[in-house]
C-alpha cells in the first residue's frame, strides 16, 4: 500500500522534463576548483552553504572537513546506490503493471468468449459476449502500451539523468580534493555533458576569445 500511495507523485515526475543541467554543475564545480586552487579548500566553506544540491553540498563538506578521498568516494557511492534503489521501485512498479495488464485483458477476453459459448443457440445474445472480449483486450493493451510503459520509461529517464548528475558531481568533488587544475576539472566534467551542451560551451568560449582579442587590439 505504501508503494501505491506514491503513484500520483511518480506520475507527476514522469510528466515533467528532467531539471538537471550538466552545464550549470560544470560551471559551479570549475568555479570551486579555481577558488580552491587559489585560496585552499577551506576557502570553500562559505560557498558550500549556498549550494542547493544536497549531494554536492555533502560531498564538498566532507572534502573541507579533511576526510580521506577513499572515504569521500565510498560515502558518495553508497548514497548514489541508495538513490538508484529508491528510483527502481517506481520504475519497476509501472513496468510490472505494463506486463500484467495484457494478462487481465486475456482473462476478460476469455470470459467474454465463455459467455458467447453459453449462448450459441441464441444469436441475439452473442454480441454482448464478443463486445466484452474486445473491450477487455483493448483496455488492457492500451493501458500497458499507452500509460504504464511510457511512465516507466519516463521514470527511468529521470533516474539516468539524476545518476549522471551525481556521478558528474562526484567526479568534480574528487578532482577538487586532488588539487587538479581547473582546466582538467572542466575536461573531466565535460565528458558527462550532451553534444548540445558541449556545442554551447564551445560557442561561448569562442565568443569570449574573440572579445578578449578585440580588447587587446583596442
Amino acid at each position: 500500500m505504501s508503494e501505491f500511495k506514491k503513484v500520483p507523485k511518480l506520475i507527476g515526475i514522469a510528466s515533467k522534463s528532467a531539471k538537471h543541467s550538466g552545464r550549470v554543475v560544470r560551471d559551479q564545480l570549475v568555479g570551486f576548483a579555481e577558488r580552491a586552487r587559489r585560496e585552499g579548500l577551506l576557502a570553500l566553506e562559505n560557498d558550500v552553504n549556498e549550494v542547493s544540491d544536497p549531494f554536492l553540498k555533502r560531498g564538498l563538506q566532507m572534502v573541507i572537513d579533511g576526510m580521506e578521498p577513499e572515504t569521500v568516494e565510498e560515502v558518495l557511492d553508497l548514497e548514489l546506490e541508495a538513490m538508484k534503489r529508491r528510483h527502481a521501485h517506481g520504475v519497476n512498479l509501472f513496468s510490472m503493471w505494463a506486463g500484467y495488464a495484457p494478462t487481465f485483458g486475456i482473462l476478460g477476453a476469455v470470459m467474454g468468449l465463455i459467455a458467447v459459448m453459453a449462448h450459441l443457440s441464441e444469436p441475439e445474445k452473442l454480441g454482448a459476449g464478443i463486445q466484452v472480449a474486445f473491450i477487455a483486450t483493448l483496455l488492457a493493451v492500451g493501458l500497458a502500451n499507452i500509460v504504464f510503459m511510457p511512465i516507466s520509461v519516463a521514470l527511468r529517464g529521470h533516474d539516468e539523468s539524476e545518476v549522471t548528475a551525481r556521478q558528474m558531481a562526484m567526479a568534480g568533488i574528487l578532482a577538487i580534493q586532488a588539487g587538479d587544475n581547473p582546466r582538467i576539472v572542466a575536461q573531466k566534467l565535460e565528458t558527462f555533458l550532451s553534444p548540445n551542451e558541449l556545442a554551447a560551451i564551445a560557442v561561448e568560449a569562442a565568443a569570449n576569445s574573440a572579445s578578449g582579442a578585440a580588447k587587446e587590439a583596442a
